[in-house]
């Protein structure tokens, strides 16, 4: 299932909003083997510390945020993506609002 349409041109920081002291998510792909996720955090909003069974790659797409890996901080900005491994604990903290996209594939 999937919430874009295909072969149309999308932008993507556009396709979700910010609101006010909340987490915004989008699932734009939703697949056995993966799926693709966008998400909108007001500044100081997070993710608390979790695990995930398969690999993850997270994309900065507008703002600024704090990722922790394994208790390894990581300061990303707008265009920088992160690789968080499989089974090991992350965390994300919007430092300003910012968007990301987050990919994982299963398989």
């Amino acid at each position: 299932m999937s919430c874009m349409t295909y072969s149309k041109a999308q932008k993507l920081s556009k396709m979700v909003s910010y609101q006010e002291g909340t987490i915004v998510s989008k699932t734009l792909i939703n697949k056995d083997k993966g799926t693709v996720t966008l998400f909108a955090f007001d500044k100081d909003q997070s993710l608390s510390e979790h695990t995930a069974p398969f690999d993850a790659l997270l994309q900065v797409i507008d703002g600024e945020a704090e990722v922790t890996i394994a208790d390894k901080k990581h300061h990303l900005t707008t265009g920088e993506m992160i690789l968080m491994p499989a089974n090991v604990p992350h965390a994300v903290n919007a430092i300003e609002k910012f968007k990301m996209l987050l990919i994982m594939i299963k398989a």
